[in-house]
């Protein structure tokens, strides 16, 4: 998956957020996760085009990990509706899933990138 690919798959899954947290039924604790899920749920692609414009392969991983951080907080928001019954969880399955799929492709380019440049370090 190219760079711009990816940063499309991310703006999507903002969308998505922003959708799903429009059409949560208001109440004190949907209302509360919103803002939450909200926040976090869109930050992902911010964070991600901010990693694509790094100063060096440290800022990258750092940013990457803020992507991974959001993505992590995100996927706990959507358990928490899925399992107060506050949204019918077919509704949120797809969402879910891409949440967990952005997560591993991120956890696995920190990797990567970490594997990369502590081989670089070593050659040095």
């Amino acid at each position: 998956m190219t760079e711009e690919e990816l940063k499309s798959r991310f703006k999507q899954f903002s969308l998505r957020i922003i959708n799903l947290v429009d059409h949560l039924p208001h109440a004190v604790s949907t209302d509360a996760i919103a803002r939450q899920l909200i926040r976090s749920g869109t930050s992902p692609a911010a964070n991600y085009r901010a990693a694509c414009i790094a100063k060096s392969d440290k800022d990258f991983i750092n940013k990457l990990k803020m992507v991974e951080e959001e993505l992590d907080e995100t996927i706990y928001w959507i358990e928490l509706l899925r399992e107060s019954g506050k949204i019918d969880t077919e509704r949120v399955n797809n969402l879910y899933q891409e949440s967990k799929e952005l997560l591993s492709i991120v956890v696995k380019s920190i990797t990567t990138m970490r594997r990369n440049h502590e081989s670089m370090d070593f050659l040095r």
